[in-house]
């Protein structure tokens, strides 16, 4: 459902990505891995349409993310890392914009969907701008979701939530996952382990490790956390720790 083929990006003198490939099927959740700034970000961006590839591609369900942008961005459910939302508005009316903009069919129902699915019952008439972190960040779920999409693409969705919410979230995108191809960036471990069928880490915008979690912590003894450093940690950044 997701096809990823040699797409690149360059800011000024600086390769953000560098030819990243890679597939993600129906019933698949991939956790996107890499340190910051490794390039995974700019990535999803160039999946979901938000940024124009230098080079390379990538389709949605067979549209093209470039020669049939509309098609693909239809189907594609997108949680950005700092998402845009119009503090100014009530939870309830800013989904109903969302659904509007995305013709959805049966709005009132997509609303009572993601009302319940992302636990916003208590604050649906509520100003967002006067939402706690936590609660805004279930509300930018509830916008990537209310189209019933069937590409998720998540960039630290349980950013900001407490431990409570987390658990919620993860058994919620775990449920999706078994009619929707998902891609999930985060720096925990630990929802790594709980989620993901595959793992790919990404460093310096290239693509270092493309397998499943099992296999990648047989070379470790069962230590996510050591394959992580083992492709990510720098030279220069080992000799810096060993200085301090």
């Amino acid at each position: 459902m997701i096809k990823v083929d040699g797409l690149s990006k360059t800011f000024g003198l600086i390769k953000a990505v560098d030819n990243v490939s890679f597939k993600v099927e129906k019933g698949n959740i991939l956790g996107f891995l890499g340190p910051n700034g490794a390039g995974k970000s700019t990535t999803m961006k160039m999946i979901t349409g938000f940024l124009s590839p230098g080079k390379g591609t990538a389709s949605i369900s067979g549209h093209d993310i470039i020669t049939d942008s509309i098609s693909a961005r239809k189907r594609i459910g997108y949680l950005p890392e700092n998402v845009p939302l119009y503090d100014e508005m009530q939870v309830i009316d800013f989904l109903r914009f969302i659904a509007e903009i995305r013709e959805v069919d049966d709005i009132e129902n997509a609303i009572k969907r993601v009302e319940e699915s992302c636990k916003l019952t208590n604050v649906m008439f509520q100003i967002i701008g006067t939402l706690s972190k936590g609660y805004r960040r279930r509300v930018a779920l509830a916008q990537a979701l209310i189209h019933d999409p069937e590409v998720l693409i998540l960039d630290e969705p349980t950013d900001g939530l407490d431990p409570n919410q987390k658990h919620h979230v993860r058994i919620l995108i775990k449920n999706l996952s078994k009619n929707k191809a998902i891609i999930i960036s985060t720096h925990i471990l630990e929802e790594v382990r709980a989620l993901c069928d595959r793992i790919i880490i990404i460093d310096r915008g290239k693509l270092l490790v493309d397998s499943t979690p099992d296999e990648l912590m047989k070379q470790e003894d069962g230590s996510l956390e050591k394959v992580f450093r083992k492709y990510t940690l720098h030279e220069e950044e080992a000799v810096g720790g060993a200085n301090e």
